[in-house]
C-alpha cells in the first residue's frame, strides 16, 4: 500500500512497515507527517552500575510537515503530539524494531494514551514512527560529562490511525 506524498522525501510507502509495527486492521490510516527535529539526551549514571555513565532519552523536539512542506504539529517529550489547531495525542509504546539501517532510532508502533481536542489528533489510536533517520546518542558518556544534555537531529515519518482503541 502507497500513500500519498510528503515534502522532500517524495511517496509515503508503509509497506515495508514490520508486521509487528502494524496498526490493527480495524483503525483508518488518516494522516502521514513528516518530521525533523532532535532527540534530547542527558549523561546519567547507569541503572545497572552507577559508575558507568550513559546517554539516556529526555524527550524528542521536532516539527511535523504535510505532503506540502507546511508545518502541521509539533512534537515533545510525553512522546506528545500537538497539532496546530491545539488537539493532542500522547502515545506509549506497544512495539519496537531497530532501524533497517541500524544507525537510526528505532521504528515504533505506539497506541494513545490519551487524547484531547476534536482536530487531528482528536480521535488518534495508533502512531506509527518509521523511515527513521538519525537520532542516535553515542553509545556512552563519561562521569566528566554528568548531566550535560546532547541533541541529535532525527527525521523520521509518522502515520496516524483512528478507529477502535487497541
Amino acid at each position: 500500500m502507497a500513500a500519498a506524498g510528503c515534502a522532500g522525501s517524495g511517496v509515503f510507502v508503509t509497506n515495508d512497515i514490520p508486521e509487528a509495527l502494524r496498526a490493527p486492521a480495524n483503525q483508518l490510516l488518516t494522516q502521514q507527517a513528516h518530521a525533523k527535529g532532535v532527540q534530547i539526551y542527558q549523561c546519567k549514571p547507569s541503572k545497572e552500575d552507577a559508575t558507568r555513565f550513559e546517554w539516556v532519552l529526555l524527550a524528542p523536539e521536532a516539527s511535523l510537515f504535510d505532503s506540502n512542506g507546511r508545518k502541521i504539529a509539533r512534537h515533545y517529550a510525553g512522546p506528545t503530539w500537538e497539532g496546530m489547531d491545539g488537539s493532542q495525542v500522547v502515545g506509549q509504546v506497544a512495539a519496537r524494531t531497530n532501524s533497517p539501517d541500524g544507525h537510526s532510532i528505532p521504528w515504533l508502533l505506539l497506541t494513545a494514551k490519551s487524547t484531547s481536542g476534536r482536530g487531528q489528533f482528536g480521535a488518534v489510536a495508533s502512531i506509527q514512527r518509521v523511515h527513521t533517520v538519525g537520532g542516535n546518542a553515542p553509545p556512552a558518556c563519561s562521569a566528566s560529562s554528568a548531566d550535560a544534555q546532547l541533541r541529535v537531529a532525527y527525521s523520521a515519518d509518522y502515520f496516524f490511525y483512528v478507529g477502535p482503541r487497541s
